[in-house]
């Protein structure tokens, strides 16, 4: 006869239906970017992740440099940023504003996204979250979120081709069509890995232009790529045998300028709210002037 046992809980666990864990249960830790991203939800993931980078990140007063930092929940309660203070930088022209988006004229010469260590230089990413750039040396339209949520919808509109945009620029000599479609795959120049190349086995990249003035030297020209590649413009317009006044890469033996000759006239983007809208920064004299 099987002998019973006056504790049922103990019977079972001596059968191995109850497995007893004395072990005490571990706390589950957080990433230290992602306790950040709660904290602050005005900024990105990434955005968090280069104030951590940068040593504007904190926990208990001290500098942590890995995003990938875990966190107790008594860490959480002490981490914080030292949020840089662009309240005394001065914005470039704004075209509009509102409470989701931010549209700047961007001047030449001002960067849109800063690089390698902080600066304290001025750029567009210390007025909002980027959502696409312009080079440094491009004037013009550019659109920036003011919350994460709508830098998503932006880039989603970017990504599938559904903004559409013109630029100016003033060329080296005159293309041999007025009007023509340029279809010249890119990729990466592996000797200067900031540069592009026009390659046939490069990503598709396709830019239509029209020749709107010239004279004897330079031609202005209206450009509308139907693809976002970085720097397509410019190389482009190169390939044609027209490279950009000013160019500092792509036409390194250009008449001397004053600044790079491209300039983005207009954005056509559906903004939240649902309302299609284009912005447009006015084309700088000195463009028409170098064509009288």
């Amino acid at each position: 006869m099987a002998k019973k046992f006056s504790k049922p809980e103990l019977s079972r666990m001596i059968n191995g239906d109850i497995v007893k864990n004395d072990a005490p249960i571990e706390e589950e830790k957080r990433r230290f970017d992602m306790v950040l991203l709660e904290k602050y939800p005005q900024y990105t993931r990434g955005t968090i992740q280069k104030f951590i980078k940068e040593g504007l990140a904190s926990i208990n007063g001290e500098t942590v440099l890995k995003a990938n930092c875990l966190l107790s929940a008594d860490e959480e309660e002490h981490c914080d940023i030292a949020v840089p203070d662009n309240s005394n930088k001065e914005r470039p022209p704004v075209i509009y504003e509102d409470d989701n988006v931010v549209v700047f004229n961007k001047p030449a010469g001002m960067l849109s996204i800063k690089k390698g260590a902080y600066l304290n230089e001025t750029a567009i990413e210390d007025f909002g979250e980027i959502v696409h750039r312009l080079d440094r040396d491009t004037s013009g339209v550019i659109i920036v979120a003011k919350n994460a949520e709508t830098k998503s919808k932006l880039q989603k509109q970017f990504a599938e081709r559904k903004t559409h945009k013109c630029y100016y620029a003033l060329v080296c000599g005159h293309p041999k069509q007025p009007h023509a479609l340029i279809s010249v795959p890119l990729a990466r120049n592996l000797k200067k890995p900031t540069t592009f190349i026009a390659d046939k086995d490069g990503r598709e990249a396709i830019t239509e232009y029209k020749v709107i003035a010239s004279n004897d030297r330079f031609s202005l020209v209206e450009l509308k790529p139907r693809t976002g590649r970085t720097h397509q413009l410019r190389i482009h317009m190169a390939h044609i045998g027209t490279p950009i006044l000013g160019d500092p890469v792509y036409n390194p033996k250009s008449p001397k300028a004053d600044r790079m000759f491209l300039h983005a006239y207009s954005l056509e983007i559906t903004i939240p709210e649902g309302q299609r809208m284009t912005f447009t920064a006015l084309l700088p004299e000195s463009f028409r002037d170098a064509v009288k």
